[in-house]
């Protein structure tokens, strides 16, 4: 699908037009978008705008790093978009010349079509229209990350709250996967963030003074996201250490409940040992009132271990 947006030397902003428009020098700059394309429109690439093969492979070929290449009359940029849904990186080519932008993709993207319309709706009298088209494709792009890591933050900050009060329903399985998806964004943020700095600071592009002040608010933005994609990462370890430490400390209170019941009932188990032997001459076994002595004297030394446990403070131990 090919939609089209540009402005005519009557200063018009006009829509929709189709591509052979563009060869009658009636437009002061223009932005075609080929999104979703079939096999006709991959060809335009090469047939009508004449962009370089090495250029057009990288748009056919999923998925490249972000960065910038340079042409003899345009700039070629491989921009990623991020899929809130998949948590997957999407691919946007941009080809920038002196009047133009030719943006083309395989997937259905929505800042493309906000972009177009605030355009559409708000033609800043920029020196180079090209760089008004990129500077808001580029915007629209970068400001569909935040709304996936505040999510991931807002989620993480809850986990992390209800971490000792809840710990018998929080699974860890999520945080994992968080934990990938922040690591998805990270492959994807650091080199946009690269690639803007280079736009910046590029002789070919040469922005100016008021050019760059635009592309540096992005630039801080892609700063910002990546100092939250870093924090995240670095809180999704401690709530795993957080988990494991409670876990371990769980386990130990067991362990010690365990060994202070083996304890109790080790010399019990030995005094009925011994008495269960088949012996003969067991004089103990005639005693009138053997078995309330035996009896009587297991319940002491239960007793007497139990309260020593109390005394050393044991029994606190179970109820942290």
């Amino acid at each position: 699908m090919i939609s089209t947006i540009g402005r005519t030397v009557n200063q018009e902003v006009i829509m929709d037009f189709p591509l052979e428009y563009i060869q009658t020098n009636e437009l002061e700059w223009y932005w075609v978008d080929i999104g979703e394309p079939t096999k006709e429109e991959e060809q335009l690439l090469s047939s009508f705008f004449h962009f370089h093969p090495l250029a057009i492979e990288d748009c056919l070929q999923m998925l490249q790093r972000p960065k910038l290449d340079h042409y003899v009359d345009y700039e070629f940029f491989v921009l990623h978009a991020f899929n809130e849904k998949e948590m997957e990186a999407e691919e946007l080519n941009l080809f920038v010349g002196k009047d133009f932008v030719v943006s083309f993709h395989f997937p259905p993207m929505q800042e493309l079509q906000e972009a177009r319309e605030r355009i559409r709706s708000n033609p800043r009298n920029w020196d180079r229209g090209n760089i008004l088209i990129t500077y808001n494709i580029v915007d629209k792009v970068v400001d569909t990350y935040f709304p996936i890591v505040y999510h991931i933050e807002d989620y993480l900050n809850e986990v992390d709250e209800r971490l000792s009060m809840d710990m018998d329903h929080l699974s860890m399985d999520q945080v994992f996967d968080l934990r990938s998806d922040l690591l998805r964004l990270r492959r994807t943020i650091i080199p946009m963030r690269d690639l803007l700095y280079r736009v910046m600071y590029s002789e070919r592009i040469n922005l100016n003074q008021s050019e760059r002040a635009y592309f540096d608010d992005i630039y801080d933005h892609l700063l910002k996201l990546t100092e939250m994609v870093e924090a995240n990462r670095e809180l999704t370890a401690d709530i795993r250490d957080s988990y494991d430490s409670i876990n371990a400390s769980r386990m130990n209170r067991i362990m010690m409940i365990l060994t202070t019941v083996s304890t109790v009932f080790i010399p019990l188990t030995f005094i009925v040992g011994v008495y269960g032997m088949n012996f003969i001459n067991m004089p103990e076994l005639e005693w009138k009132y053997g078995y309330f002595i035996v009896v009587g004297l297991m319940v002491v030394i239960a007793t007497g271990m139990i309260a020593w446990f109390k005394y050393k403070g044991w029994f606190n131990l179970f109820r942290s």
